[in-house]
């Protein structure tokens, strides 16, 4: 191989030292004097780190896939003499071979996050720290003195005809290094990209250059194939991802398969710490267009990227993407700036008041904050914005939940209860925003795997949490599909046609409460007044797969009230069942009683049934429209004013089979 050379120069008063040393690289001096001011160009046949670099000093090294290993090479190589040097990071994409045992006297790693099997080890060994921060005050605690560095080991593309180098694919930190750090020390790569935002830096601001091209490294994309798990929970978080909505997605498969089911969305953006492969696919397939976006429209926002050689070609010189500084891209105040900001994270475990644990596994740490908070924080307060948790409901094994009665021991909030609005499992989403810690409980139990259900009730009980009389009982009803519900539209409005579950304890008191007089002498033959927490209770916790309560629900983000209920009561002795309705005043007339009823013939022929009844007051002709129109036929009734009605369903499943 052809030798080659890179070269060093250091920036320091009227001169410039130039290092030349031999490597694999392509070698070129790009240097504008200052004309007013002539350096002396200094050529030293190799660099002496003990001059720039002192034992004892903290150092920052550049994060994600813009670490500058070449240069960190040559530091451990020629590292002569230095000893007890702090690294601070993020999370690296490569080998952090600097947090190898045999390395420990030369380097103390002191991680904001952790990432590699090396720095995790390191970690839970002892010899390496992890300081759990916001990525988005990380940057303060190198501006403030709180962390000092005395030097920044970057990666930077070469400088353009002005003078300026682009950070490329991470900015996040990066930038707040550069700037704070007393010496900057650039690997300077062909193949770093270059990006638009704030992602430069001038030549005058790095005092020493070192020319060593390498690929980028990449990340393969995570591998959610045959995967039901991970693609129903990406088909619950595609469900709450409205048209027009702006994203923030994390790093993982459960992230990665929500992106894949937005491919028939429309007009999304992306404010995000990180963009991957998928962000730039949904891109090139027009879904994210960024035209809808409140803050830095028709712009991706972002501070760093993590992926294939495509997408490291897709941001160099890419107008329509920005890379911020974490301290602009994860400040929740911008973050709220964008209109319906849907932010995905995902977790290790959350407990039943929606305490959420992400960077640890008991005593073991095992990531970090990152931007999760941030985010969820910036989500909460953004207009029509929601911060979503999603997670398997189970460990890998099956053997443990992840939905918890509380935190195991060593554990650490992450986001608190108060960020959280939703919670997503492949059982189903969770809304806990508005929520009672009674009522949070109940919907983080339906989402739990059901051998854990009856486990984690009776555990909340001896907190008083939830009351004794709060039974647990199948709350699924799989006939209404894969997802557990239906979208179904009235009147220009959307509703949710699903179960009703436990936890719709108070919205049950509400409807009943709504309903005038004539409502209640209709549905019931007489006036109620009174539906006790316990008698709400008690019909909210019917057991789905013997009897059938359905409900139509206005569900607008975390606010959701009920429009109509449908029941049905399984009569064994008859194979049959009785149905009965009840529909909010203000939606009496526009369909909703027929198709609950449409649904619950549907699913009592799925079960086997033979017949459905009811039993409707003689005036109350609305809902004995409804019940003929469906097929009812009057029977003889032993009650005077009311009408007894049937549906013969082996016989009408028969006409349906039969030719024409």
């Amino acid at each position: 191989m052809r030798p080659t050379f890179c070269y060093i120069f250091c920036i320091s008063g009227d001169i410039v030292y130039d290092f030349a040393t031999s490597c694999n690289s392509l070698a070129y001096l790009a240097l504008n004097l200052n004309k007013e001011n002539p350096r002396k160009v200094v050529t030293m046949s190799k660099l002496n780190w003990s001059k720039i670099l002192k034992s004892g000093q903290r150092i920052f090294i550049g994060s994600h896939a813009a670490v500058p290993t070449a240069l960190i090479d040559d530091l451990i190589e020629n590292a002569k003499h230095l000893h007890d040097i702090e690294i601070v990071q993020l999370m690296t994409l490569s080998d952090n071979k600097w947090a190898l045992p045999e390395h420990q006297q030369l380097f103390k790693v002191n991680t904001f996050f952790i990432g590699g099997d090396n720095v995790r080890k390191a970690v839970n060994e002892g010899r390496a720290d992890y300081t759990p921060c916001f990525i988005s005050d990380i940057p303060n605690l190198f501006n403030n003195g709180i962390l000092p560095l005395d030097a920044a080991l970057i990666m930077v593309s070469p400088a353009d005809q002005y003078g300026y180098h682009s950070m490329g694919v991470s900015v996040d930190v990066v930038a707040a290094a550069a700037k704070s750090a007393n010496t900057v020390i650039a690997q300077v790569n062909e193949h770093m990209p270059v990006t638009f935002g704030q992602s430069f830096l001038h030549k005058n601001q790095i005092d020493y250059f070192w020319y060593h091209d390498q690929p980028l490294p990449e990340l393969p994309p995570p591998d959610t194939v045959d995967n039901k798990i991970i693609e129903r929970i990406g088909q619950y978080i595609a469900l709450l991802v409205r048209d027009g909505c702006t994203l923030q997605i994390g790093l993982g498969r459960i992230c990665a398969a929500a992106l894949h089911y937005l491919g028939n969305h429309k007009d999304l953006g992306v404010h995000s710490e990180l963009i991957t492969d998928d962000i730039m696919n949904l891109m090139l397939q027009g879904v994210i267009n960024n035209r809808k976006k409140t803050f830095h429209p028709n712009k991706i926002v972002t501070s760093f990227c993590m992926g294939s050689q495509a997408l490291y070609d897709f941001v160099d010189r890419n107008p329509h993407v920005g890379f911020y500084p974490s301290e602009y891209v994860n400040s929740p105040t911008n973050i709220a700036r964008n209109d319906n900001l849907i932010a995905i994270n995902s977790a290790i475990e959350v407990d039943l008041t929606g305490q959420v644990v992400s960077d640890s596994i008991g005593h073991q740490f095992y990531s970090g904050i990152g931007g999760q908070v941030d985010f969820s924080r910036g989500a909460s307060l953004s207009q029509g914005g929601k911060p979503v948790i999603a997670l398997p409901s189970t460990t890998q094994d099956g053997k443990t939940s992840r939905i918890v009665p509380h935190i195991r021991e060593g554990a650490g909030v992450v986001t608190s209860r108060g960020h959280v609005h939703y919670v997503v499992t492949e059982f189903g989403v969770a809304s806990l925003r508005g929520k009672s810690i009674r009522e949070r409980a109940l919907e983080l139990i339906r989402v739990a795997h059901p051998k854990f259900r009856q486990q984690l009730l009776q555990q909340v009980r001896q907190h008083y949490w939830v009351p004794h009389y709060q039974q647990l009982t199948p709350s699924d009803v799989p006939e209404l599909g894969e997802i557990g519900f239906k979208k179904i539209s009235f009147a220009g409005e959307e509703f949710d046609l699903r179960p009703l579950y436990p936890s719709d304890e108070r919205r049950l008191q509400e409807f009943f409460y709504s309903h005038t007089k004539e409502t209640l002498q209709l549905r019931y033959n007489a006036v109620p007044t009174q539906m006790s927490r316990e008698k709400s209770c008690t019909l909210v916790s019917i057991d789905q797969s013997v009897d059938l309560a359905l409900c139509i629900v206005r569900q607008k983000g975390s606010a959701a009230k009920i429009m109509a209920v449908g029941r049905y009561y399984y009569i064994e002795s008859h194979n049959s069942c009785e149905v009965a309705f009840v529909t909010r005043e203000h939606y009496q007339g526009q369909g909703m009683a027929s198709l609950l009823l449409q649904e619950m013939i549907r699913i009592a022929r799925l079960r086997g049934l033979d017949s459905m009844q009811a039993v409707v007051l003689v005036n109350n002709k609305p809902m004995l429209n409804v019940f003929e129109k469906s097929g009812f036929v009057r029977q003889a009734s032993d009650e005077p004013g009311e009408v007894m009605l049937k549906l013969e369903l082996k016989q009408n499943q028969t006409q349906q089979e039969s030719p024409s």
